[in-house]
């Protein structure tokens, strides 16, 4: 009987990373208004990233900017939807759950990839076969973790059987590493370096460190988009990116600093728009390091940090609680926020002395974006005069993922951007123990967390969901288990010139639908 399956999950929110290289020539964006007469629609959009992609296949990817390109290529069997909060269908058509772990899924009829070939039952089983294979070694492989078996029932059928009765399993398939790739020319090329899906934009070209170019598909089964050429721009500093929106080089920018509001906001040609999301930024323990087993240890850091100071320099654009699962995604409680290590740093004092902590120096991982710049350096200062000693270590976005997922830390700043909204693909990714040495880069592991966490995923009563989840986050949060610093504002500036940008509250955006007036 074809049902739909509901999730009471709130909105969701990003995270974020460099390299590769591509055949063919890249395109550039104008540095002047076309002087042709030509509607906005007809130019080259530009997006300025402080940050290269990394690759831009979704199996094998895992960052923010190299999804900022691979949603406008590849699409999903299913979608949130923002405003209804439940899952719909995108390249599916319908599904049904004969049993509790069996999902038949239809998929919509006649949609090709890319490279001409067609999108059916056998793309959707050769994917989620390949982003589950250990051999694959796939940064998201979590998300195929509950799956069983896969069958083709017919071309445009497929049966998934999951190991046990799965809650969360339509926000898996609405996750961007859950996108649909061409299996023939995942066999041909290497999808990291040169992309094939069904999306709205085809790939074009790769300048690695400088820009990757698109174009719209015109065979796009959902209507071709009205902007033809797409630039993703790499421009490290974002006080160039903004003088460069200013000028018309470039035309949407996101994640905008706080230091910069004042700047763009006296910027008449643009709109801001700025909603609540649900990323999360915090403060990770490598907890491989016996010190950082110590649970006074922890406490000291956590109790030496005053995070609503440094959430009053964020200008708006930060909401402060000390729940690692926030008030836009799907386990969320409002007593999680108050439940955490309170600042005092009279007792960080007391037990740094006491146990001797500033007897050695602590390396302080960040990644050289601004926000987690900002954050290292005030949480410096603060730990330092509690007694500690901290040296920051900078690195660009693709080594700082690679360096922290190889735990090469004491502590470092970690972010989540809950694509999916759900608590469980939040805690089980990040924290849960199946996943050490891979996302979960604080290489935390507690048997009595872990069991929480699967029980969460392995029911479909939504409110037993809810329960288990506020009862995993809490237990974090009692450990201090990492030290959450602030919940998100997702945030973007857009040329007037042009509209119909979609903002997702979990940082993701879509290009399908802007047009220029």
């Amino acid at each position: 009987m074809k049902k739909k399956f509901w999730l009471a999950i709130l909105f969701s929110a990003l995270l974020v990373l460099t390299a590769a290289c591509s055949n063919g020539e890249s395109a550039s964006a104008p540095k002047e208004t076309d002087k042709g007469g030509s509607t906005a629609s007809d130019k080259i959009f530009t997006y300025a990233s402080t940050s290269d992609a990394v690759g831009l296949s979704p199996i094998l990817m895992n960052d923010s900017p190299s999804a900022n390109v691979t949603e406008q290529v590849y699409e999903q069997l299913f979608t949130r939807n923002v405003e209804t909060m439940e899952f719909e269908p995108k390249l599916a058509e319908s599904f049904e759950n004969p049993d509790e772990n069996t999902w038949v899924i239809k998929l919509k009829e006649g949609i090709k990839f890319h490279d001409g070939t067609p999108f059916n039952a056998e793309a959707v089983k050769y994917t989620f076969d390949k982003l589950r294979d250990p051999a694959t070694a796939a940064p998201r492989a979590s998300l195929m973790e509950p799956v069983d078996v896969i069958n083709v029932l017919d071309e445009n059928t497929v049966e998934i059987k999951t190991k046990y009765p799965y809650g969360a399993f339509l926000a898996s398939l609405s996750h961007s590493n859950a996108a649909i790739v061409s299996p023939t020319a995942d066999q041909k090329q290497d999808l990291m370096k040169d992309p094939v899906g069904t999306g709205p934009f085809k790939f074009v070209s790769w300048t690695p460190g400088d820009q990757i170019a698109l174009e719209a598909n015109e065979e796009y089964w959902d209507g071709a988009p009205a902007v033809k050429k797409v630039v993703f721009k790499v421009v490290p500093e974002i006080s160039t990116a903004i003088s460069m929106l200013q000028t018309g080089e470039v035309q949407f920018i996101d994640n905008l600093p706080t230091e910069q509001i004042k700047r763009l906001e006296s910027i008449d040609t643009i709109n801001i728009e700025e909603i609540e999301g649900s990323p999360v930024y915090y403060l990770a323990f490598n907890h491989l390091r016996e010190t950082n087993q110590d649970p006074e240890f922890r406490e000291a850091v956590a109790a030496a940090m005053d995070r609503d100071a440094f959430v009053s320099k964020l200008n708006g654009l930060g909401v402060r609680s000390d729940s690692v699962i926030g008030p836009k995604v799907f386990g969320y409680d409002s007593s999680a926020d108050k439940a955490g290590t309170v600042y005092d740093l009279e007792k960080a004092k007391e037990l740094v002395a006491k146990n001797g902590y500033g007897d050695r120096t602590i390396k302080l991982l960040t990644a050289n974006r601004a926000n987690f710049i900002l954050m290292a350096e005030i949480t410096q200062a603060q730990l330092t005069e509690a007694g500690f000693k901290v040296e920051i270590e900078s690195m660009e976005w693709a080594t700082f993922l690679d360096t922290a997922r190889q735990g090469e830390y004491d502590l470092t700043f970690l972010s989540w951007s809950n694509v999916t909204g759900d608590g469980s693909e939040l805690l089980y990714p990040n924290f849960h123990s199946d996943n050490v040495g891979s996302s979960n880069r604080a290489q935390y592991s507690n048997p009595a967390f872990d069991e929480l966490v699967v029980q969460s995923r392995t029911t479909t009563d939504q409110a037993k969901r809810l329960e288990l989840l506020d009862q995993a986050n809490k237990m974090m949060i009692e450990e201090n288990a990492v030290v959450v610093m602030y919940h998100g504002i997702v945030t973007a500036a857009l040329d007037k010139a042009y509209k119909g940008l979609e903002l997702d509250p979990n940082g993701k955006w879509y290009l399908k639908n802007v047009i220029g007036e």
